[in-house]
Formats: C-alpha cells, structure tokens, sequence
C-alpha cells in the first residue's frame, strides 16, 4: 500500500511538471525560516522597531512552495489553486492572529504564557 502510494504522489509531479521531493524539501526546509522571521517580528514588535522586513520574510516563507509549484507547475487542476488559495488564507490569518498575540504578550512580559 506504502509503495502505491509513493508511486502515485511520484507520478503526480511528472503530470503537472514539479517535483515532488523540491516541492516537500522547500515547504519542510522554509518551516525554521518561518518562525525565526515571526520571533524576529516579536522582538522588533516589542522594542519598538519596523516589523515590514521580518513580516515580509515570513511571508515569503509561508508561500515559497507554491511559488515553486506556480512557477514549475503546468497544467495544475483548478480545484487545486482553489484548496490553495483556501489553504494560503486560513493559514494566513491564523499566523496575524497568533503573532499578535505573541506581541501583545511579549509587550506585557508575559511571552511564557502564550507559547
């Protein structure tokens, strides 16, 4: 079942023209990138300093897997720009949402309590 599988998600790429495994190792190798550039947005958030560069950065670390897939891809079935554009913006709002948080906490000295 294990093989079928990896056969299928394998054929996937050579269908619509991306890799699956520069695919898995951009969206798995941006996840630390991600979360040092929302630390950064914390910690510049708290004393006072521009967050545009680091909230730029996690930006571009939460999409740049489906840059890859928007820039290699071809032929990629509607259904799917629909899930990810679906998948962009909950996650999106989700990591506004914790990330105020966090500086609101982080200006209140209370960080330890929302991580």
């Amino acid at each position: 079942m294990i093989e079928a599988f990896t056969d299928w998600f394998l054929s996937l790429g050579e269908n619509y023209g991306v890799n699956p495994w520069i695919f898995g190792s951009i969206y798995v190798g941006a996840i630390p990138f991600f979360f040092l550039s929302i630390g950064w947005i914390v910690k510049n958030a708290r004393i006072g300093k521009s967050t545009v560069l680091p909230t730029m950065l996690a930006g571009f670390c939460f999409v740049s897997a489906y840059l890859y897939l928007t820039i290699a891809g071809r032929n990629i079935p509607v259904w799917v720009w629909i899930f990810l554009a679906v998948l962009i913006l909950y996650g999106a709002w989700s990591s506004v949402r914790d990330t105020r948080r966090k500086i609101a906490a982080a200006r209140e000295g209370t960080l330890a309590d929302v991580e």
